[in-house]
């Protein structure tokens, strides 16, 4: 038995692939997505696997072939979800045959504190009491201590051994901005860093997501929505083509994502916080699956931070995971808020340790400022409390600058010791105070009345004077903040223009070959083998076959093609 932790991208289903294969009997994989399965026994059958699945999508007579098919032993690996498998017919069906594994995909689903908790997933630890010979592989690529211990406990996987590979992607760049016209902002950095390239904009709304879909697709960029309000025909066909067109952008809620082997997938953007790392973490890893350059970006604001704690306030959970929810969002602020490198915060979370200075983050490439801000805070709890704790930040902003409004003078304030106290900063450096106070937990958001700000336990030693206070200094974006100092992700593979014109005709070709087969075009070879085949210029099967990603099945599938693509150059 064993519990495989390994970064998206990073190699898991070779964990169990591999073994299902060499060992007698059948390796049955449990998969959270149809779509999932799907990609999976496509690429498996592509390579010369027998693979299959066994889901809603087959008709009857499909199924009852893949059980002949699976009871004759031919199968290599047979994909079920979590609720087919724990059918009594299903187990009655495991009972008659030799199973080579059990392997448990995206196994964070097993947990209560993980970010996507299935109850199903919870009760496979049947799986060790009906097949108690038979070795159980459970695998994610996020998850913490709390996490793991809940997946060993849950699946009965005491003995088994833990595998950590790391939580590094060092292809993957990451930014993190001030979100001030998000749409704009979005627009603006997949035209400087990603024109033409595959990706994925999260946010929470399913109206928003409509919005951000039209609004791409009005500015010439091809994208398509996908949320759960969407039926499940269009649903299926908006991810259908999102795995087999190239250059095509997601809209979505968190809905989307789980288990897409899109290896080329050169963005993942967030116009909302994510609850916490990670899901951040799990969302943005489906950027660069195929090692190359590729790009995680979010803006965030202090309104989302005071979503967030509303909504973890106002759930029906017990206090105790309302607790933890509450530490994994302030990870993931001061994840957002961090003045360092972004990969060591990210990676430390998990237990990973890393050095800095990654090079690859906005941090490390426009260094950020800080400034001890200890009066400043001061000065905005004490109008908080002195304002009655029941006022938002726009009105305490007013307070402290002394903008004399009608509001405020019919409310007293204009009287307040704090009123104009904070004439010497700017609007925008107020905002981002209060906004770094709820991030570190200073105040608290009032989720019964308007949203207005109250003083937490946390704030006591800052108004005493107990200890000093370091902010971030906020910057006002520019068009291309935290993008300038590298070029847009196309350039840094690397290759020339000779190169690159190559690399378009090969990815053209596989994308022609791809809609006559119905396959997602990664299926026949990742644009990384491609890269490749433009940088050599394999001229024949002996050439080609020397490069990363081209097997014995595959050139005798695809070779002559490619081969007549590359000689023409």
């Amino acid at each position: 038995d064993a519990l495989v932790l390994m970064p998206t991208g990073g190699g898991k289903s070779l964990c169990y692939q591999i073994p299902a294969l060499i060992r007698p009997g059948v390796g049955i994989v449990v998969s959270p997505l149809i779509a999932l399965m799907e990609d999976q026994v496509s690429a498996l059958r592509s390579l010369g696997a027998q693979a299959a699945l066994l889901n809603s999508t087959l008709s009857a007579h499909e199924a009852a072939q893949v059980i002949r098919r699976a009871k004759a032993g031919e199968l290599d690996l047979l994909y079920l979800a979590p609720e087919r498998l724990l059918q009594p017919q299903t187990l009655e069906l495991l009972a008659s045959l030799e199973i080579a594994l059990f392997a448990i995909d995206e196994a964070h689903c097993v947990s209560q504190w993980g970010h996507d908790f299935r109850p199903e997933y919870a009760q496979l630890g049947i799986l060790g009491e009906r097949f108690p010979g038979v070795p159980r592989i459970a695998l994610t690529a996020t998850a913490d201590e709390p996490t793991r211990s809940d997946i060993v406990n849950k699946l009965g996987l005491p003995a088994a051994r833990l595998f950590i590979s790391g939580f590094d992607r060092p292809n993957i760049s990451y930014h993190v901005g001030l979100k001030q016209n998000a749409m704009r902002q979005l627009l603006d950095f997949i035209r400087s860093r990603h024109p033409g390239e595959a990706g994925i904009v999260y946010c929470h709304a399913r109206k928003r997501v409509e919005e951000i879909a039209e609004m791409l697709q009005r500015e010439g960029i091809p994208a398509l929505p996908y949320h759960a309000g969407l039926d499940d025909r269009t649903r299926s066909e908006h991810q259908r083509r999102f795995i087999h067109e190239e250059g095509l952008v997601m809209a979505a809620t968190i809905a989307f994502g789980m288990g897409i082997d899109k290896p080329n997938v050169r963005f993942v953007a967030h116009l909302d916080l994510p609850k916490n790392i990670e899901a951040y973490y799990q969302e943005t890893g489906r950027a660069g699956r195929d090692g190359l350059p590729a790009t995680a970006w979010m803006v965030y604001g202090l309104a989302d931070i005071a979503r967030l704690r509303q909504l973890i306030q106002s759930g029906g959970a017990g206090e105790e995971r309302k607790r933890i929810e509450q530490q994994k969002l302030t990870a993931l602020l001061g994840y957002a808020e961090t003045t360092s490198c972004r990969r060591q915060v990210l990676l430390k979370y998990f237990g990973d340790r890393h050095e800095g200075n990654c090079g690859n983050c906005d941090a490390c490439l426009e260094p950020m400022e800080s400034w001890n801000a200890t009066v400043q805070a001061q000065q905005a709890l004490s109008a908080v409390y002195r304002t009655g704790q029941r006022f938002g930040a726009a009105y305490l902003v007013d307070v402290l600058m002394g903008v004399d409004t009608e509001r405020i003078r019919s409310f007293g304030h204009h009287r307040l010791p704090t009123f104009g106290v904070g004439k010497d900063l700017d609007r925008n450096t107020w905002m981002g105070v209060f906004r770094q106070l709820v991030a570190k937990g200073l105040l608290g958001v009032d989720i019964e009345g308007y949203g207005g700000f109250y003083l937490t336990e946390d704030s006591r030693p800052v108004i005493k004077g107990e200890c000093e206070l370091t902010l971030r200094r906020d910057t006002i974006p520019t068009k291309r903040s935290g993008l300038k100092s590298r070029p847009p992700a196309k350039a840094q593979v690397n290759l020339s223009n000779e190169q690159q014109q190559i690399f378009d005709r090969l990815r053209n070709r596989r994308l022609e070959l791809a809609r006559e087969l119905n396959v997602p075009p990664y299926v026949i070879f990742h644009d990384r083998t491609l890269k490749e085949m433009a940088e050599r210029l394999p001229q024949n099967d002996a050439e080609l076959r020397s490069i990363s990603g081209v097997g014995e099945r595959k050139l005798e599938q695809y070779g002559r093609v490619f081969l007549e693509v590359l000689r023409s150059e």
